[in-house]
């Protein structure tokens, strides 16, 4: 297995709760999680669509590709070496390590990590 799994698109809203309902009534996703008014994830199988606002969104506007990886710091510099650009990180949040990247044509990428528990 790939040491680096999509896991998460990561789409913009201005209004979670109707983006939610768009998703689950629509497209009959039921909804994972959310984090009040402004982050949501729906069940779309084998990955996760999140919906997110300016608030927690990697880069508001994109599409974003959620990659899980063992080593957020070595992906972070590959991308950089690759001719892609860091938008913000490596760093540690709450929950994970994360890196905000654009591949070499522009594309949104966040790797992540989950920290170990104490």
């Amino acid at each position: 297995m790939s040491e680096h799994q999509v896991k998460m698109i990561v789409l913009s809203t201005d209004d979670i709760d109707e983006s939610i309902a768009f998703y689950r009534d629509t497209l009959g996703m039921p909804l994972k999680f959310r984090d009040g008014t402004h982050f949501a994830a729906l069940d779309g199988g084998g990955i996760t669509l999140a919906l997110a606002t300016a608030v927690d969104h990697p880069i508001h506007g994109q599409v974003v590709v959620g990659i899980k990886t063992d080593d957020v710091d070595a992906a972070a510099k590959a991308i950089e070496a690759a001719g892609g650009g860091i938008v913000s990180g490596p760093y540690d949040d709450a929950h994970e390590r994360r890196a905000v990247v654009y591949d070499n044509k522009g594309n949104g990428l966040v790797f992540y990590s989950p920290l170990a528990r104490s």
